[in-house]
This record gives C-alpha cells, sequence and structure tokens, in this order.
C-alpha cells in the first residue's frame, strides 16, 4: 500500500460512529444489567415492608391496655402472619424469627426522631414497631462490574421497620361504668340476659353488677350539642338524660370514675325517656333535648289522672311493664339474669293485649319486643296508640313529642373487671374490657337512703364496638388500628 493511501485511510472519517456506537451499547447494557439488580433490591424491599407493616398491625391489634396485651399482641403476629421474600438471600418464607416486636408508650413528634419509650407493660403498651431482619439481595451484574475494574461489589442488604398502634374512638358515650358479672363476661354472647345494675357504695370496693359514673371531660363535651357550656352536675345530668350529640369522638384508653352515689343523679334523670319528668327535670317535658323513647310502656301512670306522673304515680290497673327474668321471680337470681323471661311474656301479652300481641319469634330478648311494639302501632314517628282502651297508650303523653329514635332506651356503659381492677369511689384510668348497649326495661327506681342508691335493670343488646349507633343514645364506639410509620 502506498505512502498515499495510508494517509487518506488515516483521514478518512467514515464509520467513525461505529465506535462511539459500540463504546454507548457497552455502557447502555450495563446500565440495563444494573437495572434488573436494582430491580430486586426494591421488589426484596417491598417484600419485607408489607411483611413487617402486616405484623406490627396484627399485633397492634391487642393492645387495649389490658393485663395480657403483649402476650396477645405476641401471638396475633405469630398465629396470624406469614408472607414470602423472593430474592433476598433466597427465596423462603417470613415468619415468627424474622422479626422482632419492640412495644412503645409513646412516639415522638417528628417522624425522623428516634423511638425511646419503651414498655414492657401491657397497660401503658400503645404501639409496636416491627422490625424484620435485613437480608442480603444477590447483584450478579453489580459484582461483574466491579470485577471488571478490579473491585468487589458492596453487599445490598435490605431491612424494614413498621410502627403500628391501637386506639378506640368514643362518640356520644353516657357516662355510666360498670362491673361485669364475671370476667370474661361479652356482650355479644350474652344478649338478652337481664342485670340488676346497682350505684356502688361511697367508699367500698365495688363489686359485680355495681355501677358508677365517668368523669366526662369538658374537652369532650361536643360543643354544638345540648350539652355544651355546662359544668358539675347539671353536665352530669346532660350526658345522661339528653339525647343528640352529646360528646365528641375522643381517644379512649382508660376511664376515670366517680362516686357511684353521687349527689344531683337522681333517677329522674334517666326515666325522661319513660315520659316521667319529675324532681332535677321537673319543667324539661318541652325540651326537644329530653324527649322520650317512641315506645314509653312501664305500668304505671299519674295516680291523680291527668298526662304527667310528675311526682306521684301508681301502678297501672290494666297494664304491665316489660317482665323481668323468670328467675327473679322464683327467686333463683338476684342481679343476674338468664335471659329467659318466657312466663313474664306471657303474662305481659296476656295483660296488655288480652293475649293477642305483635308476632315475635320465641326467644325474642325484650329488646326486640319493645321493636316489634314500635313498628305495629306504625314505627316510632306515628302518634298511633300501642295499647288500645288501657291507662297507657304506650306513646308519649306528658312531653308533646317523642324521639324519633327507638335507641332512646338504649344506654352505652363502660364494663370494667373490677376484680382485676378494684373500683372504688373515684379511680383514674381503668382500663375498659368492652362498652356495652344495655337496654333500659323499666324505670330507674332509688332507695332511702342518702344520698339514694339507684337500681338500673337493663337488659344485654350486644357490644357497643364498631357499632354505627345513632349518637345521641346508643353511641359509636370504634376500634382503630392504624400505621404510623
Amino acid at each position: 500500500m502506498s505512502v498515499a493511501h495510508i494517509k487518506a485511510f488515516a483521514k478518512d472519517e467514515h464509520g467513525t460512529v461505529l465506535v462511539f456506537w459500540a463504546m454507548s451499547l457497552a455502557v447502555m447494557l450495563g446500565f440495563v444489567a444494573l437495572s434488573f439488580d436494582f430491580g430486586r433490591i426494591a421488589s426484596t424491599k417491598s417484600e419485607l415492608q408489607a411483611f413487617a407493616d402486616h405484623v406490627a398491625l396484627a399485633a397492634a391489634g391487642e393492645l387495649d391496655g389490658q393485663d395480657d396485651a403483649i402476650t396477645r399482641a405476641q401471638a396475633a403476629a405469630a398465629d396470624m402472619i406469614t408472607d414470602r421474600q423472593t430474592f433476598g438471600a433466597g427465596g423462603q418464607t417470613l415468619d415468627v424469627i424474622d422479626y422482632t416486636l419492640t412495644f412503645l408508650s409513646a412516639l415522638p413528634d417528628g417522624d425522623t426522631e428516634a423511638l425511646t419509650d419503651i414498655t414492657t407493660d401491657p397497660v401503658d403498651a400503645l404501639y409496636v414497631q416491627a422490625t424484620v431482619a435485613p437480608r442480603n439481595v444477590d447483584t450478579p451484574f453489580a459484582d461483574a462490574l466491579f470485577g471488571l475494574r478490579g473491585g468487589v461489589a458492596p453487599e445490598a442488604n435490605v431491612g424494614a421497620t413498621a410502627v403500628a398502634g391501637f386506639t378506640q374512638y368514643a362518640c356520644d358515650i353516657t357516662p355510666l361504668m360498670f362491673c361485669l358479672p364475671s370476667p370474661g363476661y361479652k356482650a355479644d354472647e350474652n344478649v338478652g340476659d337481664l342485670i340488676r345494675l346497682r350505684s356502688g357504695g361511697s367508699g367500698a370496693a365495688w363489686g359485680p353488677g355495681d355501677f358508677g359514673f365517668l368523669d366526662p371531660d369538658k374537652e369532650e363535651v361536643d360543643p354544638t350539642g345540648p350539652c355544651a357550656g355546662l359544668s358539675g352536675n347539671r353536665l352530669d345530668a346532660c350526658l345522661i338524660g339528653a339525647e343528640r350529640s352529646i360528646t365528641r369522638c375522643f381517644a379512649q384508653r382508660g376511664v376515670d370514675t366517680e362516686p357511684g352515689q353521687k349527689v344531683g343523679i337522681e333517677d329522674a334523670i334517666f326515666n325522661v325517656r319513660f315520659d316521667i319528668y319529675k324532681a332535677t327535670m321537673n319543667g324539661r317535658r318541652n325540651d326537644p333535648n329530653y324527649r322520650p323513647a317512641p315506645n314509653v310502656i312501664k305500668g304505671i301512670v299519674p295516680r291523680s289522672g291527668g298526662a304527667c306522673i310528675g311526682n306521684s304515680e301508681r301502678v297501672s290497673p290494666d297494664t304491665m311493664g316489660l317482665p323481668r327474668d323468670d328467675c327473679f321471680a322464683s327467686g333463683s337470681c338476684s342481679r343476674f339474669g338468664d335471659g329467659n323471661w318466657s312466663a313474664g311474656r306471657t303474662a305481659y301479652v296476656a295483660t296488655n293485649y288480652d293475649g293477642a300481641g305483635p308476632i315475635v319469634p320465641a326467644g325474642a330478648t325484650r329488646y326486640e319486643y319493645y321493636l316489634a311494639e314500635i313498628a305495629a302501632a306504625g314505627g316510632p314517628g306515628s302518634r298511633a296508640a300501642i295499647l288500645t282502651d288501657r291507662a297507657e297508650t304506650g306513646r308519649a303523653s306528658c312531653a308533646p313529642a317523642a324521639s324519633p329514635d327507638p335507641e332512646r332506651r338504649i344506654v352505652v356503659a363502660a364494663a370494667i373487671d373490677c376484680t382485676a381492677h378494684p373500683v372504688s369511689g373515684r379511680t383514674t384510668n381503668i382500663p375498659v374490657e368492652e362498652f356495652f348497649r344495655l337496654f333500659l326495661t323499666e324505670p330507674v327506681g332509688q332507695d332511702a337512703s342518702s344520698p339514694p342508691r339507684l337500681d338500673l335493670w337493663v337488659e344485654v343488646v350486644g357490644s357497643a364496638q364498631g357499632n354505627g349507633g345513632s349518637g345521641g343514645n346508643g353511641g359509636i364506639v370504634h376500634d382503630v388500628v392504624q400505621l404510623f410509620r
């Protein structure tokens, strides 16, 4: 080849782009290769984070402040959660050996601040942190690229953490508590049972079936409701006797109790639901916040005639109120019934309906019968008599209008295990086992002591937890489990 040809070849620029294309292709293929490694890391991170989230949520759902809350939280996470990660250290199942749980009494204000409020006390455990052990993710393409340069690719360790907590929100809750008949007594397992709740004695430890009053925080009173601006006994009376929105939704952990024989809390405050307006509630019959229920059959009538019982009453000559469980009549029970009121129901139907009352299923509860009576008379908004040709109609006669809500005779009470958590007068931060929905079967009575002790005859309707009640009467309680980190 001549010198001229060599010089021409050196100056020839044809095909130069192939060099840049080859170099670019090598770089591009390197990035594509690395993207597979990054994808494996991201996939493992996502799998481990989902596992941590599920573990934390499962454990947090048991943090209800009870003495065994941490034990139940650990069991719930172990029993309910299994998952699988694909790439980290090879595909494998994730289970109880792959995480640790740390329980916390509080969280810092900032999400990036360290978690320092660690607790082993189940009563104080509000949150739980689930930490998943890190996994090493193989990165073959990164290893190859670093190897070509004579280096070693850094290890890709991937872990995950999650923090969850349990919060119970209570809305429109009656400020009542009572001691459970026995530890482990559940509302939904005892629907229809009749309980005689008696106000707890002053200074003495309360026993099963005793009830008291909760200390309502003024910050939790609905500022737009009927109890706004009230204080002291007037506030307590409103929270017990009024309907509509009485309290805002607030986070509920433990409750503070007040003495059961609290001065100023009388049977009259409960009995507005039965169209009875006397003592401290005299003059409230025209107040729409204190309307009676749409069914007020009670077996008592005004002593001197007229529309209002007031401070004088007598037994009705031809009607009777909802009866108690048969065991109370026989004397085989005194505070806690068994839900069997078949003999009493026969007498009730015979007295009020000449044996031909509303058709309800056999074994129906008193509350179900109460609702059937309302429906048979045209519904809660009707003024049609429930009972005809009787001394009482079953509809309000003293108040000008009744509540359109059948749940007006429902109260919500915080159930306390007084064996595990003794209550005596004023006590603070008592764990709530469950909120019960209780049906007032008859007007509340009181004895002659000073201050008087009250008797509430209530039928268990069910749990208020997660109940979508109408508010202001039956209340609403929601258990919320959520992720915080």
